[in-house]
């Protein structure tokens, strides 16, 4: 009877249900939530020019902003720990590839290392700070916030006397290191299907012999490189159970060996490089660095990682899932355009959606961890 008794209480030996199972996977929310607005788009707006070639690009350009930061932010909310900076952190980085590329003359390829740098240096000073004052992160990089963002409109005021600063194309023009920021891939082969008309999505561009569709942005190319080393480092290496570990029970983890205190370092370093990505191909692609850039995007980037499935608890989470939350808002955000919605309910459809996968999440993390 005890044998039986302990069984029927053990919680190791109880079967679960494939439902159950498929529902605290993290990108479950992703998932459904992906399928949900690309159907609801192809039903209002098919005809609008969305799915067409050029209609495809913009909102692929749109998520892939935020797939780049999102990488980042999930990796860092996985190990317990938040970065309010990162949106300061992308105009600031913006603003010293200008005025060390532009400004000072440097090579561009020296402005874009030392900028990268000194703003990973930054990320590891964040998480300095948080382990050896045990000061939430939330506060240290809200700190950091407003020292980055005044920063970002000071420097460029007190040495060009203006808040915008031009001439980054044509200062990066030629560069090795700026053509991987700012340049597009595949153009040859663009312009065969474009040429022979293999698929009817390549539509010819208002140019003769010009494809509406020339190339894939670099910007695509490494969100999509950063997804994928986010998925494998968190899935399929030691230091990604580490990250797990250090965001579950750091003091379990460090009892077990785990140095959670350098994968909260190296998280807030791969935060601020994620950052400076972002940073370095905006300002590429405009041309220019602005001192009102990257406002809100720290806020973005952990709502796409909270629809991914990442609960704000540290854990548990999903870069596949956050991958997928930055697709659902890039499609959002461009559909809204060619549905001919009023642009800022986009901010709407932010709030709402946070709200409910907080209240998604919740759930699941009571399923997992068995909280009444």
């Amino acid at each position: 009877m005890s044998n039986t008794s302990t069984e029927d209480t053990d919680e190791r030996i109880k079967e679960v249900s494939s439902f159950r199972t498929a529902l605290i996977r993290p990108e479950l929310g992703g998932i459904v939530g992906t399928i949900a607005v690309f159907t609801f788009f192809i039903l209002i707006a098919s005809d609008s020019g969305m799915f067409n070639s050029q209609g495809i690009l913009n909102w692929s350009i749109v998520s892939a902003q935020f797939m780049i930061i999102a990488v980042g932010a999930c990796l860092l909310m996985i190990a317990g720990e938040f970065d309010l900076s990162v949106g300061s952190m992308i105009g600031f980085a913006g603003m010293l590839i200008a005025i060390f590329g532009v400004t000072f003359g440097w090579p561009m390829w020296m402005a874009i290392l030392l900028t990268f740098a000194i703003c990973i240096a930054i990320g590891a000073l964040n998480g300095f700070i948080c382990i050896r004052t045990g000061l939430p992160s939330f506060i240290v990089t809200l700190a950091f916030l407003f020292i980055l963002r005044g920063f970002t409109i000071f420097l460029p005021q007190t040495i060009e006397r203006k808040t915008i600063i031009g001439g980054i194309r044509e200062a990066a023009e030629g560069d090795w290191l700026g053509a991987m920021f700012g340049g597009k891939i595949l153009q040859g082969t663009f312009q065969y299907l474009g040429d022979a008309g293999i698929i009817s999505v390549f539509e010819r561009g208002t140019r003769a012999g010009q494809p509406v569709v020339d190339g894939i942005p670099m910007l695509i190319v490494w969100a999509i490189v950063l997804v994928v080393f986010g998925h494998v480092l968190l899935t399929k290496t030691r230091f990604g159970n580490w990250i797990f570990a250090a965001g579950g029970d750091a003091e379990a983890a460090r009892n077990s060996g785990v140095p959670v205190n350098r994968v909260k370092m190296l998280m807030f370093m791969f935060t601020a490089f994620c950052a400076t990505v972002f940073a370095t191909c905006q300002v590429m692609e405009f041309g220019s660095a602005g001192a009102d850039r990257g406002l809100l995007k720290e806020f973005e980037a952990i709502i796409a990682v909270v629809i991914g499935g990442a609960l704000l608890t540290g854990g548990y989470g999903s870069v596949i899932g956050a991958a997928l939350g930055a697709l659902i808002f890039g499609v959002v955000q461009q559909g809204l355009f060619f549905a001919g919605v009023e642009s800022s309910l986009f901010r709407v459809f932010l709030g709402v959606i946070l709200l409910g996968a907080v209240i998604l999440n919740t759930y699941i993390r009571r399923m997992i961890t068995g909280e009444r």
